[in-house]
């Protein structure tokens, strides 16, 4: 009888140590992001001009002489013959896998494509070259993906990550897996951030163009100064034709946009602005931060002030839309002097005292901005049916980027502005 019972409770042990085995994996169902790839011989061979394309999800804005140059987000470059703003003419189009941002010194256009920088022939429009490439500089990255999904395993051997593909998944697991990936945020491609403007630089140092405040590209004494989330890369162009990269800095977690003003480098962070001194255009050397509350950040000056826009978003963790104002006149030691309520504010730009903010679903807003103190007291215009992201001001144009499309504006008289053109975006 002995020998009969030992059996189901030699049985039940095993069924016991099973189940404490097992009891810290959980049977979950869920949606995975699968990553779907563009493999580095197609993406690095498949940068060239095409006829023109409409608009559909501009970016960056960059002017070069008469031209414009549009960012259309992660496919490209729009070229735009703005000889007569009353008539902008699209003309041609470059195909640049990942693309979102750019920086032109003659007839050199610089450009990143996923991971890398491309060189670019322009002396010619109508047959673009590139003619040059500096592999794997930038981090690799991946596409935005909405807040909380899951993502699949990552393997950069297969390539870039150009999307995603929703897979149901039943697994057994512990915690969710997390990936130290940067992640593109396409949405807010006016990184999306004058004065001279963004990008504008001596003649002496070569021709270049203008950005606007959203910019991650800037040129400077022959230097290019791009940035991805954490790191500032450098780019000798002595030779603008074979640029050679010199090394990054760390400079800080989610850095945004690039500026320059009084031979000093002022780079936006979710955290704050930072700024270096370009003594040395090749060694920048660091001089101070100004610290804020977490939120996304663009940032111009003009002078002895710093204008900082401050917005919530997708990847912008705070509830601060506002504009500060900080002073600036010793560097070492920046100064916020007065904060201004806004609705969601995002590029901004500055002209002489004049200074336009897009500020999202409110429009764009024109203030004089001579007594920083006062500049909500002084606001001369609002144009409430724009949605903005991006704004130029320059020599009495505003080159303005929106919901709906390219808008540009006569401002030589800035309380009677005058819509000259719209080029629209094409909508599905």
């Amino acid at each position: 009888m002995n020998k009969i019972n030992l059996i189901p409770k030699f049985a039940l042990a095993i069924f016991l140590a099973v189940l404490m085995g097992c009891q810290d994996k959980i049977l979950e169902t869920y949606d995975l992001n699968t990553p779907v790839y563009m493999s580095y011989d197609l993406m690095r061979s498949s940068v060239y001009d095409t006829l023109p394309m409409e608009f559909e999800h501009p970016g960056k804005i960059y002017i070069k002489d008469n031209y414009l140059f549009i960012n259309e987000v992660s496919e490209g470059i729009h070229i735009v013959d703005n000889s007569n703003p009353s008539d902008p003419e699209v003309i041609t189009f470059i195909n640049i896998p990942g693309n979102v941002d750019l920086a032109i010194m003659d007839n050199t256009l610089y450009a990143d494509s996923y991971v890398d920088l491309v060189v670019l022939d322009i002396s010619n429009l109508g047959e673009i070259k590139e003619i040059g490439r500096i592999e794997e500089v930038f981090d690799y990255s991946l596409p935005e993906y909405e807040s909380g999904e899951r993502l699949g395993a990552i393997d950069e051997s297969q390539g870039v990550v150009i999307g995603w593909k929703k897979e149901k998944v039943t697994e057994e697991v512990e915690d969710p897996s997390s990936y130290g990936y940067p992640v593109r945020n396409w949405g807010l491609f006016m990184a999306m951030d004058k004065a001279v403007n963004a990008g504008s630089v001596s003649e002496s140092f070569g021709s270049t163009g203008t950005g606007g405040s959203m910019a991650r590209f800037i040129i400077y004494n022959k230097v290019l100064y791009a940035i991805d989330q954490s790191n500032l890369h450098l780019f000798n162009l002595s030779d603008a034709n074979d640029p050679h990269s010199e090394g990054d800095y760390s400079v800080g977690w989610n850095i945004e946009t690039v500026f320059i003003a009084r031979d000093h480098l002022f780079i936006g962070a979710q955290s704050g602005m930072y700024i270096y001194d370009l003594y040395n255009p090749l060694n920048p050397s660091y001089v101070s931060t100004y610290w804020h509350v977490t939120s996304c950040d663009p940032v111009v000056v003009q002078g002895d002030y710093a204008y900082v826009t401050l917005r919530t978003g997708t990847v912008c963790q705070s509830d601060a839309n506002q504009l500060d104002v900080v002073y600036v006149k010793d560097l070492s030691n920046p100064e916020l002097i007065k904060s201004y309520n806004m609705v969601n504010p995002h590029g901004l730009g500055i002209d002489n005292d004049k200074l336009f903010i897009c500020d999202g679903n409110a429009g764009l807003k024109v203030y004089w901005a001579d007594d920083p103190l006062n500049i909500a007291k002084n606001k001369i215009a609002q144009f409430e049916d724009i949605n903005a992201f991006d704004v130029i001001p320059i020599d009495d144009l505003l080159i303005l980027i929106g919901e709906e499309g390219l808008y540009q504006y006569d401002y030589s008289d800035v309380t009677e502005m005058k819509l000259l053109s719209v080029l629209p975006i094409f909508e599905d």
